[in-house]
C-alpha cells in the first residue's frame, strides 16, 4: 500500500494545500511537472520542488500478501451493525457490515440521516446483548444532525434491552447503557465546505488510533460540500477519488463501517429524466455497498442495487417514535443475536431524531 501525502516530510501547511487540492497519495504527484503542481495546489516553485523531492525520497510500503482463507477468516470476524429494520438486516446477511464503505442514496426526506443517528445508537448496544458495544464519530456537513432525535433512539433502545435481561452480565451491562452514555459515545464533527472536511478526514485516522472503540464513521453527507466551488470538474473527480481511497483503508484498518449519505440528482438522456445518485459514476464505483431509500406513494422503500455479496432486494421500512423499523411491526420478540464482539461529544449537542432498541430486532 502506498504512502499517503500525509506522511510527506513537509510542512503542514504545503500538506494542506497539497489534500485540498485532491492529492492524497504519492503515486498521483510522482512524474508530474512543478509547474502544474504550482498551479493546482497554489505553492511557489520551490515548494513544489521540494514536494517532487520528498515524493522521491519516500519509501513504497507494500503490504504483505493474504490467501483467500485469510480474507474469509477476516471477513467472518467482522460483525455488522444492525438498523433495527429486520428485514434490511437480513437482505443485507446482518446488518450493515463493519470495514466496508456502504452509501444510502435518496431525496430529502426520505430518512438517510434518521438511519444515520440509528446506527449511531445501535453500534453502542452491548455485545452481551448481541451488539458491538462500540462509539461512533458522526461528521454532519448538512447540519442535519438532530441530537433530539437520537435522544429519543437512545431512550427506545435502552427500554428494548432492559426488556430483555436474561443473566447477570446483562444486568451489569444495563447499568452503563443509558441514554446519557449513549449521546457521549457520539462524536460529533460539523463541516462547512469540503476544505474543512478534507481537513477532518486528514486527522481522522489519529483520532480512530486513540479510540479504539469506534466501530462506526458517519459522513452525512458527501454531496453537499462538493456541489459547488468547483470551476474544474476534474479536480472534484481527484478529490472524490482520494476519499473514497482513504474510506476504504480506514474501514479495513480500523475496522469500522464507513457509511456515507448522498443526495439525488436529475440525469437528462435524450427527452427523458430521471432522478441518480450525486457525485458521477466514477464515485458509484466507490462504496462496498450502495441503499436507495425511496418512496413509493405512502410506502418508504429500501433498494440493495449495489452489493458483492447480496443479490438486490427492496424491503419496506418506517420512522417512527423509536426510530427506523420495519413497515409492520410483529407481536412476537425475535430470539437473541449471537455474541459478538467514535472532535466533539454529542452530549453537547441538543437536536435529535428516534430511538433504537437492542440487538435483537424490533420486528
Amino acid at each position: 500500500m502506498q504512502c499517503s501525502v500525509s506522511s510527506l516530510s513537509l510542512s503542514p501547511a504545503v500538506k494542506s494545500r497539497l489534500t485540498a487540492a485532491g492529492f492524497s497519495l504519492l503515486s498521483e504527484l510522482q512524474g508530474l511537472p512543478p509547474s502544474q503542481i504550482c498551479a493546482e495546489a497554489g505553492v511557489s516553485q520551490q515548494e513544489a520542488l521540494q514536494v517532487l523531492q520528498a515524493v522521491r525520497g519516500s519509501p513504497v510500503r507494500i503490504a504483505p500478501p493474504l490467501t483467500a482463507l485469510q480474507l474469509l477468516q477476516e471477513e467472518q470476524q467482522q460483525r455488522s451493525i444492525i438498523s433495527f429494520c429486520s428485514q434490511l438486516d437480513a437482505a443485507l446477511g446482518g446488518g450493515l457490515p463493519v470495514g466496508k464503505t456502504t452509501e444510502i442514496c435518496g431525496a430529502p426526506g426520505v430518512g438517510k440521516t434518521q438511519l444515520c443517528l440509528q446506527l449511531a445508537v445501535d453500534v453502542q448496544v452491548p455485545v452481551c446483548f448481541g451488539g458491538l458495544g462500540g462509539q461512533a464519530v458522526f461528521v454532519d456537513t448538512e447540519g442535519s444532525f438532530l441530537l433530539q432525535r437520537v435522544q429519543d433512539f437512545a431512550g427506545a433502545a435502552v427500554k428494548h434491552c432492559s426488556l430483555l435481561v436474561e443473566d447477570d452480565e446483562q444486568r451489569v451491562a444495563m447499568t452503563t447503557f443509558n441514554v446519557e452514555t449513549i449521546l457521549s459515545n457520539i462524536f460529533l464533527v460539523r463541516c462547512h465546505d469540503y476544505v474543512e472536511l478534507l481537513a477532518e478526514l486528514h486527522l481522522l485516522p489519529d483520532f480512530l488510533s486513540e479510540h479504539p472503540r469506534v466501530r462506526l464513521l458517519v459522513i452525512d453527507s458527501m454531496a453537499f460540500p462538493f456541489r459547488l466551488h468547483f470551476d474544474e470538474l476534474s479536480q472534484r473527480t481527484r478529490l472524490l477519488n482520494g476519499l473514497a481511497q482513504q474510506f476504504i483503508a480506514m474501514a479495513s484498518s480500523h475496522h469500522i463501517a464507513v457509511v456515507i449519505t448522498n443526495q439525488m440528482t436529475t440525469r437528462l438522456r435524450g427527452s427523458q429524466s430521471q432522478l441518480v445518485p450525486a457525485l458521477g459514476e466514477s464515485w458509484g464505483h466507490a462504496p462496498t455497498i450502495r441503499l436507495l431509500l425511496q418512496w413509493a406513494g405512502t410506502q418508504r422503500l429500501a433498494v440493495i442495487f449495489k452489493s458483492p455479496g447480496h443479490p438486490g432486494s427492496t424491503v419496506e421500512y418506517q420512522i417512527n417514535s423509536d426510530g427506523f423499523r420495519d413497515a409492520v411491526q410483529s407481536e412476537q420478540p425475535p430470539s437473541k443475536r449471537p455474541r459478538t464482539h467514535t472532535i466533539q461529544s454529542a452530549a453537547g449537542q441538543r437536536d435529535s431524531n428516534q430511538s433504537a432498541p437492542g440487538p435483537r430486532h424490533c420486528s
